[in-house]
């Protein structure tokens, strides 16, 4: 695996968060991808990236193979999806974990857990999840952070890291579950229980039609795309 730059691993973050937390919204229009980008909670750092970064990001990823266009009868604006589980051969509960890595950067088994949450399907273990992805690279235990009594994991995907020098860093103030994350794990659970109990969802709904078409399997490019 070739080590991603900041901005290449936000957009894959915010592509698999969206598709496990919001799959009606799924996959994202570039406006809706920057909105996720850049929203101040939920990240670590928050970022201000403009199209032309998060396009010129999406190329590469497109050139890499872990993303793909979209385009829909239904909607003019071309839609991206990520394609990690093929490329990486990761599990769902493998993905939501790195996912939440890719976006806030070192979280405990615990912080995980209550980040994970609202992905869905659940995951069912952050343990065996750390523990698999570990084994393909894709994390390492980075220790304990000073005051903190649970070690940290942290993703490798922007290549190797100092366990030292992140030790040291005074952890973010992102970094415990906060009320924020608290409402998104209660809102996730309501959500399936309205879904079990065959109650219909009021979200807002921005699904591909059936004649959605994936441009990397016979669709056009954007204009400008690679």
């Amino acid at each position: 695996m070739e080590p991603l730059p900041a901005d290449q691993i936000r957009v894959l973050g915010v592509l698999v968060e969206k598709e496990r937390t919001v799959p009606d919204s799924y996959p994202l229009t570039l406006n809706s991808l920057r909105t996720g980008c850049n929203q101040s909670s939920n990240r670590d750092p928050v970022t201000d990236y403009d199209e032309r970064d998060l396009q010129a990001a999406l190329d590469l990823l497109r050139e890499a193979k872990l993303t793909r266009i979209v385009y829909s009868p239904s909607n003019r604006a071309p839609k991206y999806r990520h394609v990690l589980d093929e490329v990486w051969d990761l599990d769902p509960s493998e993905l939501a974990v790195l996912a939440v890595l890719l976006l806030r950067g070192p979280n405990t088994v615990p912080e995980l857990r209550t980040r994970t949450e609202r992905y869905e399907p659940k995951v069912e273990s952050v343990e065996a999840a750390l523990e698999s992805l570990a084994e393909k690279g894709f994390v390492v235990n980075i220790g304990r952070a000073s005051g903190q009594r649970e070690d940290r994991w942290m993703h490798l995907v922007g290549g190797p890291v100092d366990a030292d020098d992140i030790r040291a860093a005074a952890p973010s103030k992102m970094s415990t579950p906060t009320s924020a994350d608290r409402l998104a794990a209660l809102e996730a659970r309501v959500a399936r229980l309205e879904e079990a109990l065959g109650m219909e969802s009021d979200a807002p709904a921005d699904r591909d039609s059936e004649g959605a078409l994936d441009a990397d399997d016979g669709g056009p490019s954007p204009v400008g795309g690679g």
